[in-house]
C-alpha cells in the first residue's frame, strides 16, 4: 500500500486531489474500485471520468472532475512503474534444487537459485540473484550475467553470453545452429556454426522465439532490446540497442539493424542487408533492400508508408481497372486499324 503523493514522487508527477489517499493496487478502468488507481490514455476513457470508482486516475493532463488525478507526462510510463512497485519482487533465493544437475567446474554468484530439472555445465558460470527456473539448460562455458531470469524450458547452447538483467520467457533457445548448407549437386552439406551469441544487459526475450548462432563470430542483440514471443534471428545478425519485435518476426541472416528500430507482428527481412537506425516496419512488412534510417515502412516489399497506404487504396479497384486497360487497348486497336484502311 502506499500514498498517492509516494506514487506521484515514483513517477515524476503530481497530484491533484487528496495526496495522503491510500493506493493499494493498480487496476483497469472498469474494474478498478476504492483503494485502487487506474490509468486513461484512450479518449474514450477520458469521456467517461465521472463514472470512475477508482481512488485515483492517472491522467497526462489535469482534468474538470473531481477524483483525485495524478498528472504526469508519460500516463503509459506511469502505469509500468506502479504496476512494478505493487506486484514485482525480486525473488528470494532457494538455492539448487535437489534433482539440479550442476557440474563441479561451474561457477555459481551469491543468491542464484537453480529449480528443479536444470542442467548446469561445465565451465558454466551463473552472475549473482539470477534465477534458472524448471529444466532450463546451460551447456559447457555458458555465460550469465547477474539478476537474470531463465524461464522454465529455457536452452542457451555452448559457450553464448548473457549480459545483466536478461529475461527469457519459457522454451527459448539461444545459440541454436545458425541455417547454413552449402550446395552440391542435389544435396547439401551443413556449415559447422561454431560463433556464439551474445544478449546484452536488459534485453527480454520472448517465449519459443530462437537466436541462432553465429557460422563465424557473433550473433549480438543490444542492450534494452525487447523480442516479442515466436521471433526468429538467424545467424550473425547485429541487432543494435532499444530495438523491439512483435511476434512472428523474422531477421534473416548477416543482417545489420541500428539503434531503436520497430518491427511489427509477421514483419522481416532478407538476409545480408543493412537497416538504419529508427526504422519503424509495420506489421507483415517486408525489407528487401538495403535502408535508409529514420522512415517508417509498410507493405511486401517494404516501402514508406505514406506510399504503402495510396497504393493500398488502388488494391481494391485493381480487377476493374484491369478490365478499363483492355477496353481501351480494343479501341486503341481498333482506331489504329480504321486509320490504317482510311491510309489506304
Amino acid at each position: 500500500m502506499a500514498h498517492l503523493q509516494q506514487l506521484a514522487e515514483l513517477v515524476g508527477g503530481r497530484v491533484v486531489g487528496d495526496p495522503e489517499v491510500e493506493i493499494r493496487r493498480l487496476a483497469s478502468f472498469d474494474e478498478a474500485g476504492e483503494g485502487d488507481i487506474t490509468f486513461v490514455t484512450k479518449a474514450s476513457y477520458a469521456r467517461r471520468l465521472n463514472e470512475l470508482r477508482a481512488s485515483a486516475v492517472i491522467l497526462q493532463q489535469e482534468a474538470p472532475v473531481t477524483c483525485n488525478q495524478l498528472v504526469c507526462a508519460n500516463p503509459y510510463l506511469a502505469f509500468a512503474r506502479i504496476l512494478t512497485f505493487f506486484e514485482v519482487r525480486k525473488p528470494v533465493c532457494e538455492g539448487i534444487a535437489a534433482d539440479a544437475f550442476v557440474h563441479p567446474g561451474a561457477t555459481i554468484g551469491a543468491d542464484v537459485t537453480i529449480r528443479s530439472g536444470c542442467h548446469v555445465g561445465a565451465g558454466v558460470t551463473v552472475g549473482r540473484g539470477t534465477v534458472l527456473d524448471a529444466n532450463v539448460v546451460l551447456y559447457p562455458n555458458v555465460e550469465v550475467g547477474e539478476d537474470c531470469h531463465l524461464q522454465a524450458g529455457v536452452v542457451v547452447r555452448e559457450k553464448c553470453r548473457l549480459g545483466n538483467r536478461v529475461i527469457v520467457q519459457p522454451n527459448a533457445v539461444i545459440g541454436s545452429d545458425g541455417f547454413g548448407f552449402a550446395p552440391d549437386g542435389e544435396r547439401y552439406e551443413k556449415i559447422p556454426q561454431v560463433g556464439i551469441v551474445v544478449i546484452e544487459d536488459d534485453v527480454e526475450i520472448g517465449a519459443c522465439s530462437c537466436i541462432d548462432r553465429a557460422a563465424l563470430g557473433e550473433t549480438r542483440i543490444g542492450q534494452g532490446c525487447k523480442l516479442d514471443n515466436l521471433v526468429q534471428i538467424g545467424h550473425n545478425v547485429q541487432v543494435g540497442p532499444h530495438t523491439v519485435m512483435a511476434g512472428q518476426t523474422g531477421i534473416a541472416g548477416s543482417t545489420l539493424i541500428g539503434r531503436h528500430c520497430t518491427f511489427g507482428g509477421q514483419s522481416g527481412s532478407a538476409g545480408h542487408l543493412r537497416i538504419g537506425d529508427n526504422v519503424t516496419v509495420a506489421g507483415k512488412g517486408a525489407i528487401g533492400t538495403d535502408t535508409e534510417g529514420n522512415q517508417v515502412l509498410s507493405g511486401a516489399p517494404a516501402m514508406p508508408h505514406k506510399d504503402w497506404l495510396k497504393a493500398s487504396l488502388a488494391f481494391p479497384k485493381l480487377p476493374e481497372m484491369r478490365r478499363e486497360l483492355n477496353r481501351l487497348r480494343r479501341e486503341l486497336d481498333a482506331l489504329k486499324s480504321a486509320m490504317k484502311d482510311c491510309g489506304e
